[in-house]
């Protein structure tokens, strides 16, 4: 069987799992947080290499603490969530520098490039990219609800707090099944482009949602054709093909 059947399957599950997290959190306009939120990866990608470690184990973990905080920040504090993630932004950033020594690991980690995947890998990133899916998918009327009005969710008995929640919850995982293929750096990239370009081309909370994963998954299979055609790097590949996507939606006539 060929080899790049089942990574190309977690690619193509991972970017459509980003792609609808990107839609919700453009719709929160919280669409930055995705490029944020994948920085605070980078301590727990250096611990993983200081201790021998899968990158995945080591970035989930400081992922989760920084869901929590964040989430915490948010709802103790008059803090908005963009200033609560910028404030982890900073300090993750400074912790991963210091504790990723060497030059060419920090590349890796902000770039991809941990290796081969293992069969953990995949099963970790297909299973955690089906889980957004679906789960932003059953909750969806309730995730529009709570982002539209708050107090009519309140009032219908939904718990606004653990929507927030949830969908943190739902933003990380989309993040850690893409990180090993895009590296901490650009993995927030297909949450923000896509759903941007998206954003231009529809009128229709639908439409919108279905054309950010489809740009997406699209972005991320030509990006692999490019990666093992001309031997680009996948996840900066990825990341200037769902730039071009966005550049041409510019071109789109407003009606």
């Amino acid at each position: 069987m060929n080899t790049l059947l089942y990574p190309i399957i977690l690619g193509s599950l991972a970017a459509a799992a980003a792609g609808l997290v990107g839609a919700f959190a453009l719709m929160k306009r919280t669409i930055l947080a995705g490029d944020v939120m994948s920085h605070i990866t980078i301590p727990g990608l250096g611990l993983a290499l200081i201790w021998n470690l899968n990158p995945l184990v080591g970035g989930g973990m400081t992922l989760l603490v920084g869901i929590i905080l964040i989430w915490r920040l948010n709802a103790k504090t008059e803090l908005s969530s963009e200033a609560a993630i910028g404030v982890l932004f900073a300090s993750s950033v400074a912790i991963g520098a210091l504790l990723i020594n060497s030059t060419e690991e920090l590349v890796d980690a902000l770039f991809g490039g941990f290796g081969s995947l293992s069969r953990g890998d995949i099963v970790f990133g297909i299973a955690a990219a089906l889980i957004v899916i679906a789960t932003l998918w059953f909750l969806r009327n309730k995730f529009i609800i709570s982002l539209f009005s708050p107090e009519l969710a309140s009032a219908t008995g939904i718990n606004v707090d653990t929507m927030n929640l949830i969908f943190l919850l739902l933003f990380g995982l989309a993040i850690l099944s893409s990180l090993r293929f895009l590296g901490a750096l650009l993995v927030g990239s297909l949450i923000i482009i896509p759903a941007s370009t998206a954003r231009q081309l529809t009128h229709s909370l639908g439409a919108f949602m279905t054309a950010s994963a489809l740009l997406s998954v699209a972005a991320m299979l030509i990006g692999f054709f490019l990666s093992t055609q001309y031997g680009f790097a996948l996840g900066p590949v990825v990341v200037v093909v769902s730039a071009v996507f966005f550049v041409l939606s510019l071109f789109k006539k407003k009606k």
